[in-house]
C-alpha cells in the first residue's frame, strides 16, 4: 500500500505541502517544522490533509506529531485503509505495538490484497502455534496472479511466520520466493555500487586523510553506520537510553546536504570526486542545520550506509563519533534477504548480489579503519553486544563522553519513538536466538557460504 493518501487536497494546503517539501529539500529544519505545525492547526477536519502531514512528520522524525495526525484522520475516515496503514506504522513507531496489530487487522479487513499491511503484521511480534496467519496467508496468495506485486510482500509474511513456529524448509521456500520477484522487478547491477565503494577508497586515501581540513566543531552527532540488520537500532536504543543523548533514527541528511553542497552531479562518480574537494565546514554546518534543537549533548544518526561518507565525517565534523556494527557475515546476510526493505537494500534480494556487496562493503570499513582517528571511531560486534550487554553498553557511553547511566542497561523501556526494520524488536530485552540463525538455513544458503570461503572470510557463528 502507499502511505501516501489517494484524495484531492485543497489548492492552498497543496501549496503549503509544496513548500513544505521544498523547504525540507533544502535542508531547513527548524523553518520546515515551524510550517508544518502552522498547517497542522488548521487541518482537524481534512483526513487527506492530516495524513499528507503525518508523512512529513514521519520523515522528519517526529513521530508523536505524525500519530496524532493519523489518529485524528482514523477518526474522520474509519473506513479508509490508508489511514489504518498509516496510524499503524505511526503507532509502531511509539512503541503501541497491540494496537498497531489492531489498526492492521482493520485494514486488512478493509483492503484485503493490501501485502505491505499483511507483512508489517506479521513482523510487530513472534509467531505462535495459537495465534499467527499461516492459514489466512496460504488462502490470500492463490487469489492473486503470479506477477502481481502484492505477492512478493505476502511471500515475506508467509516467510516469517513459518520461520516462527519452526518451519524452516517451508519457511525459506516462501522466503525464496518473495526474494526471486522482487529481485525481477528491480533494474540494479551489484557491479555499479561495487565500482562506486572502490571509487571512493581511491579518491579518499592516505593524501586525504593526511591533508590538513578544518571542519565544523559540533561534538553532539554519533554516527552508527553498518550494514542494516546488524544491530544499528540496538545500539540507537542503548544509547538514547541515556539522559543526554537524543536519537534522529535513520536520516539522509547527510547525503542531502552532500548533494546540496557539491552541486549537481553527471552521475556518482563525478559526486565521489568533487566531494573530496567541498567546502567540510560548509557540509559540517549544513548537517548541525537539520539537527532538532533542544539540550541533548549528543543526537544519533543511526543510518547504516553512512558507512559509505565516513571520510566526509570526519572532515566536515572532527569532533563526531562513529560507531560501526559489524556481525557474522552469514547471519547479517541472511537477515538482509528476509526483511523486505521499502526501496533501499536492493543488493538484498539475490544471495550472489548480498555476498558480492559484503565484500565490498567489508573492503571499504577495512580502508576507513586506517585512516580513521581512534578515539572517533568505535566497532562493535553485534555477537559481543548481545552475549556482553553490560560490557559493550558502557563501551557504548564512554565512546560518547558521557558517564554511565544504568538505564542504558534497559533500552526496551526506553520511550522514544524508532521507525525501523527492528521497531519492535527492540521493545523486547536483549535476545541471542538471531545469532547462528543461518544454519537452520545451511544447504539454502551454501552458494553464499561458499563464495565467503572463496575470499578468505571467516564465517563461524
Amino acid at each position: 500500500m502507499s502511505s501516501a493518501p489517494d484524495m484531492r487536497l485543497p489548492v492552498e494546503a497543496s501549496d503549503a505541502l509544496a513548500r513544505i517539501d521544498a523547504c525540507q529539500a533544502r535542508g531547513e529544519a527548524d523553518a520546515c517544522r515551524q510550517a508544518l505545525h502552522a498547517l497542522h492547526a488548521g487541518a482537524g477536519d481534512h483526513p487527506a490533509l492530516l495524513q499528507a502531514l503525518g508523512l512529513r512528520y514521519t520523515a522528519l522524525g517526529l513521530h508523536e506529531q505524525a500519530g496524532a495526525c493519523y489518529a485524528q484522520a482514523v477518526r474522520l475516515a474509519p473506513a479508509d485503509p490508508d489511514a489504518l496503514y498509516n496510524h499503524a506504522t505511526a503507532l509502531l513507531a511509539l512503541g503501541h505495538v497491540d494496537d498497531a496489530e489492531t489498526a492492521l487487522d482493520q485494514a486488512i479487513r478493509l483492503a484485503p490484497r493490501d501485502g505491505s499491511a499483511w507483512y508489517n503484521r506479521s513482523t510487530l511480534r513472534r509467531q505462535t502455534p495459537d495465534r499467527n496467519h499461516v492459514d489466512a496467508l496460504r488462502q490470500a496468495l492463490p487469489s492473486m496472479a503470479p506477477a502481481d506485486p502484492e505477492r512478493i510482500p505476502l511471500q515475506y509474511a508467509l516467510a516469517k511466520e513459518l520461520e516462527d513456529l519452526g518451519e524452516h524448509a517451508a519457511a525459506f521456500a516462501a522466503l525464496r520466493a518473495g526474494a526471486d520477484a522482487r529481485r525481477r522487478r528491480l533494474r540494479y547491477r551489484v557491479e555499479d555500487d561495487l565500482e562506486t565503494m572502490r571509487l571512493i577508497e581511491s579518491v579518499f586515501d592516505e593524501d586525504f586523510f593526511q591533508r590538513p581540513i578544518e571542519g565544523h566543531p559540533d561534538a553532539r552527532p554519533i554516527f552508527v553506520v553498518g550494514l542494516p540488520r546488524s544491530g544499528t537500532t540496538l545500539v540507537d536504543r542503548i544509547l538514547g537510553s541515556h539522559s543526554a543523548v537524543a536519537s534522529r533514527g535513520e536520516s539522509s541528511d547527510l547525503a542531502q546536504a552532500l548533494t546540496r553542497i557539491a552541486g549537481p552531479a553527471r552521475d556518482k562518480a563525478e559526486l565521489v570526486r568533487r566531494a573530496a574537494r567541498l567546502d567540510f565546514p560548509a557540509l559540517g554546518r549544513a548537517y548541525r542545520d537539520t539537527l532538532a534543537p533542544g539540550p541533548a549533548l549528543r543526537i544519533v544518526d543511526k543510518t547504516p550506509a553512512n558507512f559509505l561518507y565516513l571520510a566526509l565525517i570526519a572532515a566536515a565534523l572532527p569532533q563526531a563519533r562513529i560507531v560501526h556494527l559489524r556481525r557474522n557475515p552469514m547471519d547479517a546476510c541472511y537477515a538482509m534477504y528476509k526483511t523486505l526493505f521499502r526501496m533501499a537494500y536492493p543488493f538484498s534480494y539475490d544471495l550472489d548480489d548480498l555476498g558480492r556487496y559484503w565484500l565490498g562493503y567489508q573492503q571499504l570499513m577495512a580502508h576507513w579503519r586506517r585512516w580513521l582517528p581512534a578515539d572517533r571511531f568505535l566497532e562493535l560486534d553485534y555477537e559481543h553486544l548481545v552475549t556482553g550487554q553490560e560490557a559493550a553498553s558502557r563501551r557504548l557511553i564512554a565512546h560518547a563522553g558521557l558517564p554511565w547511566e544504568p538505564a542504558c542497561l534497559s533500552f526496551e523501556h526506553n520511550p522514544h519513538p524508532t521507525l525501523t526494520a527492528s521497531a519492535a524488536q527492540v521493545r523486547q530485552p536483549i535476545y541471542r536466538s538471531s545469532v547462528g540463525l543461518w544454519r537452520r538455513y545451511a544447504e539454502e544458503l551454501e552458494p553464499l557460504r561458499r563464495r565467503f570461503a572463496h575470499a578468505g572470510v571467516e564465517v563461524e557463528a
